[in-house]
Parts: structure tokens; C-alpha cells; sequence
């Protein structure tokens, strides 16, 4: 078997561990994987670099229910299918959705005393 060797610049020189680590996915995984995986590690932090990356579902639930008034959820509610279109064009999934839906539905019940 003949083994092929590649030279790569670096930024910064990897550790004892990380570059064990390389030498073995490059052993056991096919280029075409290694390839895939670091278009998308390169697109990733692309993102993160240009401040475009998507937050995580929490963060996303937060931020469309931190500062909602009773009266506002009940409105969002009363005005679903809108609210539902609305989510979707901005590319929300309907988990998402749906636990937005949730927690609107417990701020809409509550102050009622």
C-alpha cells in the first residue's frame, strides 16, 4: 500500500493531541468526508466570522418571547396563521413553532388575579 503524503500551512502549530487526532481521521475516513466536513466547518466559521450565524432553537424561543405582555399573546395567539407564516418565512421549524405556540399560551393564562 502506498501511503501519500500532504503538506499543509498552518496558523498556528497543533498540539501532540490534535495532530494524532488528524492523522487519524485522514487514516480512516475517505478525502472525500474529510472534504465535506471541512467545507462545512469553513462555512460555519465563515459565519460566526461575519456574525451571520443562526442561533440554537433556545436562543431563538427567547427572543421571540422574552418580552411579551399577556395582552400581546393573546393577540399572537387570537392571530395564529398569521403568526405561523410569519415564523416560517423567517425560517423557524415547526418544533420551534410549536414551543413558541407553548409558551405564548402560558404568558396569555397568567396576571389573570
Amino acid at each position: 500500500m502506498v501511503k501519500d503524503t500532504i503538506e499543509l500551512p498552518i496558523s498556528k502549530k497543533p498540539s501532540d493531541v490534535e495532530l494524532k487526532k488528524l492523522k487519524d481521521y485522514f487514516k480512516e475516513m475517505p478525502i472525500e468526508e474529510i472534504l465535506t466536513g471541512l467545507k462545512f466547518a469553513k462555512n460555519r466559521w465563515s459565519a460566526k466570522d461575519a456574525g451571520t450565524l443562526k442561533v440554537g432553537r433556545k436562543s431563538i424561543i427567547q427572543k421571540e418571547v422574552h418580552s411579551v405582555t399577556m395582552e400581546q399573546a393573546q393577540w399572537r395567539l387570537k392571530n395564529w396563521k398569521m403568526m405561523i407564516a410569519n415564523y416560517r418565512r423567517r425560517g423557524y421549524s415547526y418544533p420551534t413553532i410549536s414551543r413558541i405556540k407553548k409558551i405564548l399560551i402560558q404568558k396569555s393564562k397568567k396576571k389573570k388575579n
